[in-house]
C-alpha cells in the first residue's frame, strides 16, 4: 500500500514539475520570468530596488562619510 502512495506522488510531482517548466522547454526563446524587483519597469519609476541594492547603496554612502 505505502509504495503505492510513494509511487503516486513521485508521479505527481514530475507531472507538476513537467507543466511548470514547459513554456521555458517548449518555445523558441523561452526563459524563466525574471523576478527581480530591479528590472521591474513600475518599481523602477516609483524609486523603488531590490534591498540588496538599497543595502549597497547606503554601506557607500556610509564609507565616504568617514
Amino acid at each position: 500500500m505505502i509504495w503505492k502512495v510513494l509511487l503516486l506522488t513521485l508521479i505527481l510531482v514530475a507531472f507538476v514539475a513537467f507543466l511548470m517548466s514547459f513554456n521555458v522547454l517548449f518555445r523558441k526563446n523561452g526563459q524563466f520570468p525574471n523576478l527581480h524587483i530591479g528590472s521591474n519597469k513600475e518599481m523602477s519609476k516609483r524609486g523603488i530596488s531590490c534591498a540588496t541594492s538599497q543595502d549597497r547603496m547606503a554601506r557607500k554612502k556610509g564609507r565616504a562619510m568617514d
